[in-house]
């Protein structure tokens, strides 16, 4: 997956949880921060910015939006608009082996009162399955272990619930974590920040849904991003 037409500023501040600031040669300016995380531990002074020319900019604010960010000589996406594409990837490359067979039949697909990410679809031997899977972002990453969420998530909650919902009602469910950068040996909820979403995936894993992790490789070369599927990542509760 490409992302083109990047340039490089260089991080200032964070008015809002929204919106960054942001220095480019002698220029500052603003643009849209889509991600709804605390990234303390990646948006620190001065630190450098992948950026993008917003498509609809006499609609909005900013006319420019934060891809991702360096951490440690490595780039971390921190813009989860690009979420569905990478899960999509992975879905119709039958990379996930828990999902091997089903492809994409709906994007953001409403089931009880909330908007999941995908319908799925698989067909075998005249027997249609469903499954509804949700994904979610990671950037947090501590000695090679991957957390979520790194702020509370009340709607991460719900999202998770309803799955344990469906799976109860007889469809099928997984929740699908993606790790925006390629350092992560293992992946755990983040008790410690949110104990109610990390129990929620307890309930979850014990209910039947199921709980994959993928990390993704993030290479920049000259003004393109490319998002590569890494690995797979261990799963610990």
């Amino acid at each position: 997956m490409i992302i083109s037409e990047i340039f490089q500023g260089n991080f200032m501040d964070r008015p809002n949880r929204f919106t960054v600031k942001f220095r480019t040669g002698s220029e500052t300016e603003l643009a849209h921060l889509r991600d709804p995380g605390r990234l303390k531990e990646l948006l620190t002074p001065n630190v450098k910015l992948l950026l993008q020319h917003a498509d609809n900019p006499t609609h909005r604010k900013t006319k420019y939006n934060v891809i991702a960010v360096l951490n440690e000589y490595r780039w971390v996406l921190i813009n989860s608009g690009f979420h569905s594409d990478m899960a999509e990837v992975l879905i119709e490359s039958q990379l996930i082996k828990e999902l091997e067979g089903y492809h994409v039949e709906k994007r953001e697909y409403t089931y009880g009162k909330s908007r999941l990410d995908f319908l799925l679809s698989s067909e075998d031997n005249n027997i249609r399955e469903k499954l509804l899977l949700e994904v979610k972002g990671c950037t947090l990453v501590e000695n090679k272990l991957a957390k979520f969420p790194d702020a509370p998530t009340e709607r991460g909650k719900r999202h998770v619930e309803e799955l344990i919902k469906a799976k109860k009602e007889g469809l099928n469910a997984a929740i699908l974590f993606l790790i925006a950068r390629d350092d992560a040996m293992m992946f755990s909820p983040n008790w410690e920040m949110d104990p109610d979403f990390s129990e929620a995936i307890y309930r979850a894993m014990r209910n039947g849904v199921i709980v994959v992790v993928y990390s993704f490789e993030i290479i920049l070369g000259g003004d393109k991003l490319e998002l590569r599927p890494f690995k797979k990542v261990d799963l610990k509760i």
